[in-house]
């Protein structure tokens, strides 16, 4: 068995603003390039922005990391 395995975490974000708010706060992190340095982490899976059709005043962010995760057992947690 190995010591390591690989794990990944998503979540999904729904930011909510008036006026446009919600999509102008995308287009400023894709502008200012945070977006790009978040995509291009070592660990990063997926960081995209999605406007659901039926509520323009939502934007949705989906995150996605992998990461090693040591395991576990009854003898590490004795060390």
């Amino acid at each position: 068995m190995k010591a390591t395995e690989k794990m990944s975490l998503t979540v999904n974000l729904y930011y909510h603003g008036q006026n446009g708010s919600a999509r102008k706060f995308a287009e400023e992190m894709k502008a200012s390039g945070v977006a790009q340095a978040i995509r291009e982490e070592a660990s990063n899976l997926r960081y995209e922005y999605f406007q659901p059709l039926a509520d323009p005043e939502t934007i949705l962010l989906i995150d996605s990391w992998e990461k090693a995760r040591r395991r576990w057992t009854s003898t590490t947690l004795h060390r």
